[in-house]
């Protein structure tokens, strides 16, 4: 009897150990880019730990702007985003005409148009970064798909932190 018991409790355990990976939504370990934001190629990811201004997040698109950026084939529905980290709570991040500004420190060009002659999405002024919120820009891609268009986004829209795996910038 002792022996049953055991074995089913050691059976329960092992379809635990199976399942529930299956049932928690987990980060993903790997991520291909292929955009021009960030060196194309394989980067891994990690939870977040403490997060840095130029650091690479995974995080996902703002919300009402998702089916703008999938019906103009930017990114598909449900494909997360590859981004640096520009400024973090208690910065003070700006947008006024076709520039962005951090700090009052010149920190990227805006384009009004995309490559098709679209107009890209628009926010205007000043914001103080609050606890909880990040501000996401690629500084050396003056045409990556970031905060100069959407400005902040919540801390709660990053999905992990990514490092260059397999890029040509990855140490090997």
């Amino acid at each position: 009897m002792k022996a049953r018991i055991a074995m089913l409790i050691l059976m329960l355990a092992g379809i635990g150990l199976i399942a529930v990976p299956a049932l928690v939504s987990p980060i993903p370990r790997l991520v291909w880019n292929a955009s021009a934001s960030l060196p194309v190629g394989l980067y891994r990811v990690r939870a977040v730990d403490h997060l840095a201004v130029g650091d690479i997040v995974l995080a996902r698109a703002p919300t009402a702007l998702v089916p703008l950026f999938a019906e103009r084939g930017y990114l598909p529905e449900g494909v997360p985003l590859l981004k640096r980290i520009a400024a973090l709570p208690g910065r003070i991040v700006c947008r006024a005409g076709l520039q962005i500004t951090v700090d009052g420190t010149f920190a990227g060009q805006v384009r009004e148009r995309d490559r098709a002659g679209r107009m890209l999405p628009v926010w205007q002024g000043c914001r103080k970064l609050g606890s909880g919120q990040i501000f996401l820009m690629n500084r050396d891609v003056p045409d990556s798909l970031d905060g100069r268009y959407f400005g902040p986004v919540p801390t709660s829209s990053i999905i992990g932190q990514a490092e260059p795996f397999r890029t040509p910038e990855a140490p090997q």
